[in-house]
């Protein structure tokens, strides 16, 4: 699985996998996958041209570029033919005009079809082309009976094509097309989304929106596992690449690499992270670089970056970025509308984190600290660089030994009366006055927190293993000893949750937060997360 680069996403292909069989069925669904740059979306598509395949099923797979219409439509075609022509016995090529001959002796109305559109290209007509062009999936299945999975990988470049009211008649399409899926995937999470609710948004045939998350932890150790299989990396490293990557399979693919490179020429970790971070010709500086490029030739450049630095180093609430600024928060409030729609930065409750923590480091200890040289030594810089990213794999490390316990009771000290959202759900994070651990006498569920505040009480159990609806319940009664009406009762599981534990705790009204609900409470206070 790791020689084709695909690996722990089989759940995402086989949701893909059971809607195009549905098809045949008279079930259609069409699906959006949005997900982050780089976490892994085209890899799930590739795989699925790679693994799926059905004789009445006719996959079309086209990266949506920018570019004029009419190398769009052509290329559109071609992909349908070709792939329609597939399993014909004909030997085949990526010739327009020889791909149009070949089928016309299958779908001759689809072929006569196709010819009308490429005239309307040289005559430069666009009215309708994009629904004429999509209606020859219709087509080719009222000929010969096979059904079209239409695949647009970055969709919403469709936009700089150039086609007359696209989604107006995409939309009048969809409701239409029964014997057609559409896939379409995209790394502009906050347009996307702003598309498929208003502009093709319908009463019927909805897209189902599946969001591509960077690999879990477990996900992230088992790959780290097969990949550094032959390299005697202590657990403690391996812990921190997992961490420092955040999942994203890029990330992993990069570190990891590097260190098998390094069996001959004896890197270390923090060699490689410096290579990769510090030096212009590394790949993630060059990466993060290009990246900044679209806010500098902005007018307000200063302000983006400098509101990226903040949120990056942990100044991450609007009031904070205004006062470090000496800006009011409406006008920052323009300039951070811009970074959410940019997918740059995420806002949850008060909160700003930057979607990309690799991108955060880079922000926080290589770019910054280049802008503030006076000296411009780069022998210097790269001494700084090197000692704050050995800092950050011992403070990391140093973390790691720490009980949960004592990690979380440092954690709670921070909170202010902020709001913030963990599985959906809207949570005051109260200023305690008072945190102290709890010990329960439950044979499973022992270790605790309080946090007494003056408008209401935490309770907070550790479940260290598999959570079950016997820890719910015994920890319900041990609420109950507190007489105080405003309490939040949690249970962080730090394994997994069983089904039935998640519904009676539903009804007894206590939340189960799993690692990564807790490890977004440690990345929004800059703290190392927890990697059990």
């Amino acid at each position: 699985m790791i020689k084709d680069n695909f690996f722990g996403r089989n759940s995402y292909l086989d949701i893909l996998k059971k809607r195009m069989l549905d098809l045949k069925y008279g079930y259609r669904q069409n699906i959006a996958i949005i997900g982050d740059e780089l976490v892994g979306k085209t890899s799930i598509i590739f795989k699925l041209l790679d693994s799926f395949y059905d004789p009445h099923i006719v996959t079309v797979y086209l990266e949506v570029r920018p570019e004029p219409c009419a190398s769009f439509v052509r290329r559109f075609i071609a992909v349908l033919l070709y792939n329609f022509l597939g399993n014909s016995g004909i030997p085949l090529k990526e010739d327009l005009d020889f791909l149009i001959n070949k089928s016309s002796s299958f779908i001759p109305k689809t072929t006569e079809k196709i010819r009308l559109i490429l005239s309307y290209l040289e005559k430069r007509k666009k009215v309708n082309l994009f629904s004429e062009l999509l209606s020859l999936s219709e087509s080719v299945n009222q000929e010969s009976g096979k059904f079209c999975v239409i695949i647009f990988d970055e969709f919403h470049n469709l936009e700089i094509a150039g086609f007359k009211n696209l989604y107006g008649e995409w939309s009048k399409l969809l409701i239409l097309q029964k014997n057609t899926m559409y896939i379409l995937t995209s790394s502009l999470k906050f347009h996307a989304k702003a598309i498929l609710a208003k502009n093709l948004s319908l009463l019927f045939g909805n897209f189902e929106i599946v969001t591509v998350e960077p690999f879990d932890i477990k996900t992230s150790e088992c790959y780290l596992e097969q990949r550094l299989s032959g390299l005697n990396l202590n657990s403690g490293l391996n812990n921190f690449i997992v961490h420092f990557t955040g999942g994203y399979p890029f990330y992993l693919e990069l570190v990891t690499s590097a260190l098998l490179s390094s069996k001959v020429t004896n890197l270390s970790l923090a060699d490689i992270l410096e290579e990769q971070l510090f030096a212009p010709s590394g790949i993630l500086h060059q990466k993060f670089s290009n990246y900044l490029k679209r806010f500098l030739d902005n007018a307000n450049s200063q302000d983006y970056i400098s509101i990226l630095y903040l949120i990056s180093s942990g100044h991450n609430k609007l009031k904070e970025i205004a006062h470090l600024l000496h800006k009011t928060k409406r006008e920052l409030s323009f300039r951070i509308n811009h970074l959410l729609e940019c997918d740059t930065i995420t806002k949850n409750g008060e909160f700003l984190v930057i979607n990309d923590r690799v991108l955060g480091f880079w922000l926080k200890f290589v770019y910054q600290e280049k802008l503030n040289s006076l000296t411009f030594d780069a022998k210097n810089q790269k001494a700084l660089f090197r000692d704050k990213i050995e800092g950050m794999i011992e403070e990391f490390l140093a973390s790691a030994r720490r009980p949960i316990a004592e990690r979380m009771i440092e954690l709670l000290r921070l909170f202010d009366d902020d709001m913030i959202q963990i599985e959906k759900k809207r949570l005051r994070l109260l200023h305690f006055r008072e945190i102290k651990p709890l010990e329960f006498k439950h044979r499973d569920l022992r270790d605790g927190l309080i946090g007494r505040s003056q408008d209401g009480l935490w309770i907070i159990a550790l479940k260290y293993d598999l959570l079950n609806e016997d820890d719910i319940v015994e920890f319900s009664r041990e609420c109950k000893k507190y007489r105080n009406k405003t309490q939040r009762k949690i249970i962080v599981a730090l394994r997994d949750i069983d089904a039935n534990a998640r519904l009676k705790a539903m009804e007894e009204k206590i939340l189960t937060w799993d690692l990564s609900s807790l490890n977004q409470l440690f990345d929004i206070f800059s703290k190392p997360r927890v990697i059990v």
